[in-house]
Protein backbone atom coordinates (compact mmCIF):
# COMPACT_ATOMS: atom_id res chain seq x y z
CA UNK A 1 0.00 0.00 0.00
CA UNK A 2 2.98 2.31 0.43
CA UNK A 3 3.98 2.36 -3.24
CA UNK A 4 2.49 5.79 -3.83
CA UNK A 5 2.71 7.16 -0.30
CA UNK A 6 3.88 10.75 -0.33
CA UNK A 7 4.88 10.63 -4.00
CA UNK A 8 1.56 11.83 -5.45
CA UNK A 9 1.59 8.66 -7.57
CA UNK A 10 -1.28 6.21 -7.12
CA UNK A 11 -0.50 3.07 -5.13
CA UNK A 12 -3.18 1.22 -7.07
CA UNK A 13 -3.79 1.02 -10.81
CA UNK A 14 -7.25 -0.56 -10.74
CA UNK A 15 -9.64 -0.76 -7.79
CA UNK A 16 -13.05 -2.08 -6.88
CA UNK A 17 -14.94 0.26 -4.56
CA UNK A 18 -17.50 -1.70 -2.53
CA UNK A 19 -20.43 0.43 -1.38
CA UNK A 20 -23.33 -0.73 0.75
CA UNK A 21 -26.82 0.34 -0.24
CA UNK A 22 -27.13 1.92 3.22
CA UNK A 23 -24.26 4.27 2.33
CA UNK A 24 -26.45 5.87 -0.36
CA UNK A 25 -29.27 6.43 2.11
CA UNK A 26 -27.10 8.71 4.26
CA UNK A 27 -28.95 10.13 7.25
CA UNK A 28 -32.30 9.35 5.60
CA UNK A 29 -31.90 5.71 6.62
CA UNK A 30 -33.86 4.51 3.59
CA UNK A 31 -33.85 5.18 -0.14
CA UNK A 32 -31.29 7.39 -1.87
CA UNK A 33 -29.95 10.70 -0.54
CA UNK A 34 -28.99 12.78 -3.62
CA UNK A 35 -26.40 14.78 -1.63
CA UNK A 36 -24.57 11.59 -0.56
CA UNK A 37 -24.60 10.16 -4.09
CA UNK A 38 -23.24 13.47 -5.44
CA UNK A 39 -20.40 13.49 -2.87
CA UNK A 40 -19.42 9.90 -3.71
CA UNK A 41 -19.44 10.80 -7.42
CA UNK A 42 -17.16 13.80 -6.75
CA UNK A 43 -14.70 11.57 -4.87
CA UNK A 44 -14.69 8.99 -7.66
CA UNK A 45 -14.03 11.80 -10.14
CA UNK A 46 -11.00 12.91 -8.08
CA UNK A 47 -9.62 9.36 -8.12
CA UNK A 48 -10.08 8.85 -11.87
CA UNK A 49 -8.24 12.17 -12.40
CA UNK A 50 -5.15 10.40 -11.02
CA UNK A 51 -5.38 7.87 -13.86
CA UNK A 52 -6.76 5.10 -11.64
CA UNK A 53 -9.30 2.70 -13.15
CA UNK A 54 -12.37 2.61 -10.90
CA UNK A 55 -15.10 0.01 -10.74
CA UNK A 56 -17.88 -0.07 -8.17
CA UNK A 57 -19.93 -2.87 -6.64
CA UNK A 58 -23.03 -1.66 -4.87
CA UNK A 59 -25.45 -3.24 -2.42
CA UNK A 60 -29.21 -2.76 -2.18
CA UNK A 61 -29.94 -2.71 1.55
CA UNK A 62 -31.30 0.85 1.44
CA UNK A 63 -34.18 -0.43 -0.70
CA UNK A 64 -34.56 -4.14 0.03
CA UNK A 65 -32.68 -6.67 2.15
CA UNK A 66 -33.01 -10.26 0.98
CA UNK A 67 -31.84 -11.78 4.28
CA UNK A 68 -34.33 -9.73 6.29
CA UNK A 69 -37.18 -10.72 3.96
CA UNK A 70 -36.28 -14.41 4.09
CA UNK A 71 -36.18 -14.20 7.90
CA UNK A 72 -39.74 -12.90 7.64
CA UNK A 73 -40.84 -16.02 5.80
CA UNK A 74 -40.18 -15.17 2.15
CA UNK A 75 -38.43 -17.77 -0.02
CA UNK A 76 -34.70 -16.97 0.28
CA UNK A 77 -33.93 -17.22 -3.44
CA UNK A 78 -36.87 -14.93 -4.32
CA UNK A 79 -35.83 -12.45 -1.64
CA UNK A 80 -32.24 -12.44 -2.90
CA UNK A 81 -33.34 -11.79 -6.48
CA UNK A 82 -35.39 -8.84 -5.23
CA UNK A 83 -32.28 -7.57 -3.44
CA UNK A 84 -30.31 -7.85 -6.68
CA UNK A 85 -32.89 -5.71 -8.47
CA UNK A 86 -32.51 -3.10 -5.71
CA UNK A 87 -28.78 -2.90 -6.50
CA UNK A 88 -29.64 -2.03 -10.11
CA UNK A 89 -31.72 0.94 -8.92
CA UNK A 90 -28.75 2.14 -6.87
CA UNK A 91 -26.36 1.59 -9.79
CA UNK A 92 -28.50 3.77 -12.09
CA UNK A 93 -28.64 6.54 -9.47
CA UNK A 94 -24.87 6.42 -9.09
CA UNK A 95 -24.36 6.34 -12.87
CA UNK A 96 -26.45 9.48 -13.21
CA UNK A 97 -24.38 11.28 -10.55
CA UNK A 98 -21.07 10.16 -12.10
CA UNK A 99 -22.12 11.32 -15.56
CA UNK A 100 -23.04 14.73 -14.11
CA UNK A 101 -19.37 14.85 -13.03
CA UNK A 102 -18.39 14.33 -16.67
CA UNK A 103 -17.37 10.68 -16.23
CA UNK A 104 -18.26 8.09 -18.83
CA UNK A 105 -19.97 5.33 -16.87
CA UNK A 106 -21.28 1.88 -17.70
CA UNK A 107 -23.61 -0.27 -15.60
CA UNK A 108 -22.98 -3.99 -16.11
CA UNK A 109 -25.67 -6.19 -14.62
CA UNK A 110 -25.28 -9.86 -13.70
CA UNK A 111 -29.01 -10.23 -14.47
CA UNK A 112 -29.78 -9.29 -18.05
CA UNK A 113 -31.94 -6.19 -18.46
CA UNK A 114 -30.77 -4.71 -21.73
CA UNK A 115 -33.01 -1.65 -21.62
CA UNK A 116 -31.16 -0.22 -18.61
CA UNK A 117 -27.76 -1.93 -18.37
CA UNK A 118 -25.22 -3.96 -20.31
CA UNK A 119 -24.94 -7.65 -19.45
CA UNK A 120 -21.87 -8.45 -17.34
CA UNK A 121 -19.12 -9.78 -19.59
CA UNK A 122 -15.68 -9.88 -18.02
CA UNK A 123 -13.67 -8.84 -21.09
CA UNK A 124 -16.10 -6.01 -21.82
CA UNK A 125 -15.74 -4.72 -18.26
CA UNK A 126 -11.94 -4.69 -18.57
CA UNK A 127 -12.18 -2.92 -21.94
CA UNK A 128 -14.39 -0.19 -20.45
CA UNK A 129 -11.88 0.32 -17.62
CA UNK A 130 -8.97 0.52 -20.05
CA UNK A 131 -10.86 3.23 -21.95
CA UNK A 132 -11.14 5.28 -18.76
CA UNK A 133 -14.79 4.56 -18.05
CA UNK A 134 -16.14 3.95 -14.56
CA UNK A 135 -17.82 0.54 -14.39
CA UNK A 136 -20.64 -0.18 -11.93
CA UNK A 137 -21.32 -3.86 -11.32
CA UNK A 138 -24.99 -4.40 -10.47
CA UNK A 139 -27.15 -7.38 -9.43
CA UNK A 140 -24.46 -8.98 -7.27
CA UNK A 141 -23.15 -12.27 -8.67
CA UNK A 142 -26.49 -12.94 -10.36
CA UNK A 143 -27.03 -15.87 -7.99
CA UNK A 144 -29.07 -16.08 -4.79
CA UNK A 145 -27.34 -16.99 -1.50
CA UNK A 146 -24.32 -14.78 -2.28
CA UNK A 147 -23.81 -11.33 -0.78
CA UNK A 148 -22.70 -8.22 -2.63
CA UNK A 149 -19.45 -8.50 -0.59
CA UNK A 150 -18.84 -11.79 -2.37
CA UNK A 151 -19.78 -10.11 -5.67
CA UNK A 152 -17.20 -7.40 -4.93
CA UNK A 153 -14.47 -9.95 -4.25
CA UNK A 154 -15.42 -12.00 -7.31
CA UNK A 155 -15.45 -9.03 -9.70
CA UNK A 156 -12.18 -7.71 -8.25
CA UNK A 157 -10.46 -11.04 -8.90
CA UNK A 158 -12.03 -11.37 -12.36
CA UNK A 159 -10.91 -7.97 -13.60
CA UNK A 160 -7.46 -8.15 -12.00
CA UNK A 161 -7.99 -5.31 -9.51
CA UNK A 162 -5.11 -4.37 -7.21
CA UNK A 163 -7.38 -3.99 -4.19
CA UNK A 164 -10.95 -3.98 -3.01
CA UNK A 165 -11.79 -0.86 -1.02
CA UNK A 166 -14.78 -1.32 1.26
CA UNK A 167 -16.68 1.71 2.51
CA UNK A 168 -18.07 1.60 6.06
CA UNK A 169 -19.12 4.07 8.77
CA UNK A 170 -16.06 3.38 10.96
CA UNK A 171 -12.37 4.12 10.38
CA UNK A 172 -11.21 0.54 10.02
CA UNK A 173 -11.48 -2.91 11.60
CA UNK A 174 -12.33 -3.18 15.30
CA UNK A 175 -12.30 -6.20 17.61
CA UNK A 176 -15.93 -5.36 18.46
CA UNK A 177 -18.51 -2.74 17.50
CA UNK A 178 -16.91 0.53 18.73
CA UNK A 179 -20.34 2.13 19.09
CA UNK A 180 -21.41 -0.57 21.58
CA UNK A 181 -18.13 -1.58 23.20
CA UNK A 182 -15.84 1.17 24.51
CA UNK A 183 -12.98 -1.33 24.88
CA UNK A 184 -13.06 -2.26 21.18
CA UNK A 185 -9.55 -2.16 19.75
CA UNK A 186 -8.79 -0.80 16.28
CA UNK A 187 -6.60 -3.01 14.09
CA UNK A 188 -4.54 -1.20 11.43
CA UNK A 189 -3.72 -4.54 9.83
CA UNK A 190 -5.20 -8.04 9.92
CA UNK A 191 -4.57 -11.22 7.99
CA UNK A 192 -7.35 -13.11 6.24
CA UNK A 193 -7.03 -15.89 8.84
CA UNK A 194 -7.39 -13.31 11.67
CA UNK A 195 -10.61 -12.04 10.12
CA UNK A 196 -12.06 -15.54 9.69
CA UNK A 197 -10.96 -17.03 13.02
CA UNK A 198 -11.85 -13.98 15.15
CA UNK A 199 -15.08 -13.40 13.22
CA UNK A 200 -14.19 -9.76 12.62
CA UNK A 201 -17.08 -8.31 10.67
CA UNK A 202 -15.18 -7.18 7.59
CA UNK A 203 -16.98 -9.20 4.90
CA UNK A 204 -18.68 -12.57 4.90
CA UNK A 205 -16.49 -15.68 4.96
CA UNK A 206 -17.06 -16.49 1.27
CA UNK A 207 -15.74 -13.06 0.23
CA UNK A 208 -12.77 -13.27 2.63
CA UNK A 209 -11.86 -16.77 1.40
CA UNK A 210 -11.95 -15.61 -2.22
CA UNK A 211 -9.67 -12.65 -1.42
CA UNK A 212 -7.33 -14.92 0.57
CA UNK A 213 -7.01 -17.48 -2.26
CA UNK A 214 -6.08 -14.68 -4.67
CA UNK A 215 -3.99 -12.53 -2.27
CA UNK A 216 -6.30 -9.58 -2.94
CA UNK A 217 -5.88 -6.79 -0.35
CA UNK A 218 -9.02 -5.40 1.31
CA UNK A 219 -8.99 -1.84 2.64
CA UNK A 220 -11.72 -0.97 5.16
CA UNK A 221 -12.32 2.77 5.52
CA UNK A 222 -14.74 5.44 6.71
CA UNK A 223 -16.77 6.77 3.78
CA UNK A 224 -18.27 9.58 5.86
CA UNK A 225 -14.91 11.40 5.92
CA UNK A 226 -14.55 13.26 2.59
CA UNK A 227 -11.42 12.56 0.56
CA UNK A 228 -10.67 9.14 2.07
CA UNK A 229 -10.94 7.25 -1.24
CA UNK A 230 -8.29 9.47 -2.82
CA UNK A 231 -6.05 9.17 0.26
CA UNK A 232 -6.19 5.37 0.07
CA UNK A 233 -5.41 5.37 -3.65
CA UNK A 234 -2.39 7.59 -2.99
CA UNK A 235 -1.13 5.04 -0.44
CA UNK A 236 -1.85 7.01 2.74
CA UNK A 237 -2.47 4.87 5.86
CA UNK A 238 -6.25 5.29 5.94
CA UNK A 239 -8.48 2.73 7.62
CA UNK A 240 -7.39 -0.89 8.03
CA UNK A 241 -5.96 -3.35 5.54
CA UNK A 242 -6.52 -7.10 5.30
CA UNK A 243 -3.74 -8.89 3.42
CA UNK A 244 -1.49 -11.96 3.61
Amino acid sequence: MSAGAGSGRPAYRRIVLKLSGEALAGSLGYGIDPAVVERIATEVHDVTALGVQVSIVIGGGNIFRGIAASAGGMDRATADYMGMLATVINALALQDALEKQGLQTRVLSAIEMRAVAEPYIRRRAIRHLEKGRVVIFAAGTGNPFFSTDTAGALRAVEIGADAIIKATKVDGIYTADPKQDASAERLAHATYIDVLSRRLEVMDSTAISLCMENALPIVIFDLTRPGNIKRIVLGEPVGSIVSP
